[in-house]
């Protein structure tokens, strides 16, 4: 098993990873109910589909020696109705300045969109990707 989910009551979740024992709460959005106070679960799975681009452009870095370290990723969701869903996500990659290549960069761009985060979301949800180097 990978986690187990508690409700909490009152709209709220604790999730646990059980190799690790780390938790994430989460809360109902405020425009479904909840209080807000921590990520919804569209929440994270949008933030999931930027750690993992992330993850990936790590891992093709280091297999190319190159150094992504203090990269940053902002996420903006976007929910439709009828139903409710995750409609768009827009990731902003804030790279650091190292002097890549254009065949750097590229690469790490590429790498970001096969992450299986990626692969796992609907066609029907638009991602949009920018890169800042």
């Amino acid at each position: 098993m990978t986690s187990s989910v508690i409700y909490l009551g009152d709209l709220r979740t604790e999730a646990t990873h059980l190799r690790s024992g780390q938790t994430i709460i989460t809360d109902a959005p405020l425009d479904n109910q909840g209080k807000g106070e921590a990520f919804s679960p569209t929440d994270l799975c949008a933030t999931s589909l930027a750690s993992c681009m992330m993850t990936l452009m790590g891992i093709s870095a280091r297999g190319h020696g190159l150094d992504i370290t203090g990269a940053r990723a902002s996420v903006n969701k976007i929910m439709a109705a009828d139903p409710r869903r995750i409609s768009r996500i827009e990731i902003t990659f804030e790279m650091p300045d190292n002097g890549f290549t254009d065949t750097q960069k590229k690469i790490l761009e590429t790498a970001a969109r096969t992450c299986p985060v990626h692969f796992s979301i609907a066609e029907g949800i638009e991602e949009v990707l920018e890169f800042r180097w």
